[in-house]
């Protein structure tokens, strides 16, 4: 088989920076230990280059929302530390969690009989405290095929934890109050801007996931928290435009004075939306500005201060995180899960 030419994006994964965010948020986690969302491959950045830089780290609570994300952990960590959030829908899942040796998260007193009566064995728990997704409803807490659960995680999730809302100190009472009322080994209710709410929303395991991979959902983090994510792209084509002529669709362009331009080899089909327009890409320290909008395979930008760039050499999108954010309009968790799979991922 003939070996395919090297691609022309790259997402470079700082593994340092992402050990350096959980330990960190491990620490501001108190008493309580951290575990991860590793779900969505990572929210995007691929558990090939994650999960082992997180194990080494010291984490042993790992989170998947489905099944189908489980078996290219299992190489990688122990079965017993890896939790499917969206929990057994069927019996065939029911069966795998058990012969896999995962810990199902039940989120339904439908999936409670179903895994009590298909076998039972540890499982994790979900109860709703107001966020109104996934989660058994506080009315359900008696009933004995939730009372009967071998659990060892009592969990819940809070809906504002990156405002400063009511709603949080309200979940936070309704689930120490649900906490007395089932037997358990564990509680845990704080995500990654739970963490920084404070010591009263750590109990025992935090579930940590934006911020592992460079997000900052609350303001108390930002001095924490590292870049993990750098994508980069070739470019494919140089070429001169005139004064007076237009780049891309619609013109929505035109060049002031003449001018050197670049073609880069990526664009809405690999995450970099049309609400990047107006950004920079860069070289070391100089920025190299989009020009008009972002095509679905291409990107062109302005490469007057660097008369030194040519086709074949690599660019820097900037992409730590909040401040993408805030020049997108477009939230942390789509800026990192849309990134496309023609990146080679590389840590």
């Amino acid at each position: 088989m003939v070996e395919a030419p090297p691609p022309t994006l790259r997402l470079d994964i700082d593994r340092e920076a992402l050990a350096h965010n959980w330990r960190k948020l491990d620490r501001l986690s108190g008493a309580a230990r951290a575990g991860a969302a590793v779900k969505a491959d990572c929210y995007g950045l691929g558990v090939e280059n994650c999960v082992p830089a997180l194990f080494e780290a010291g984490c042993r609570d790992f989170f998947v929302a489905h099944w189908s994300e489980v078996a290219p952990l299992l190489p990688m960590i122990p079965a017993e530390q890896i939790a499917v959030l969206h929990g057994p829908l069927t019996l065939e899942e029911a069966s795998y969690a058990r012969q896999a040796g995962v810990r199902p998260v039940i989120d339904s007193l439908r999936q409670a009989k179903l895994w009590t009566e298909s076998g039972g064995g540890p499982c994790h728990l979900m109860v709703d405290t107001g966020i109104n997704r996934l989660g058994i409803s506080v009315s359900e807490v008696p009933e004995p095929a939730v009372q009967s659960l071998e659990v060892e995680v009592l969990l819940s999730h809070l809906a504002c934890a990156d405002e400063d809302s009511p709603m949080n100190a309200r979940q936070l009472a309704d689930f120490r109050a649900i906490a007395s009322s089932i037997d358990h080994t564990a509680l845990s209710l704080a995500n990654s801007a739970g963490i920084a709410l404070g010591s009263d929303f750590h109990f025992d395991l935090t579930r940590p996931g934006l911020s592992l991979y460079g997000g900052v959902p609350r303001e108390e983090l930002a001095d924490h928290i590292r870049q993990v994510a750098y994508p980069k792209a070739v470019i494919i084509q140089t070429r001169n435009v005139k004064a007076g002529e237009v780049v891309g669709y619609n013109a929505t362009f035109t060049a002031p004075s003449e001018m050197r331009i670049g073609v880069l080899s990526l664009g809405y089909a690999d995450g970099i939306l049309r609400a990047w327009r107006g950004a920079s890409f860069r070289h070391g320290d100089l920025a190299l500005p989009i020009l008009g909008k972002v095509s679905m395979d291409m990107i062109v930008i302005d490469l007057s201060n660097a008369p030194e760039l040519g086709e074949g050499d690599w660019v820097e999108l900037p992409y730590h995180l909040p401040d993408a954010a805030r020049q997108t309009s477009v939230s942390q968790y789509e800026l990192l899960t849309v990134l496309g799979q023609r990146f080679e991922r590389s840590a």
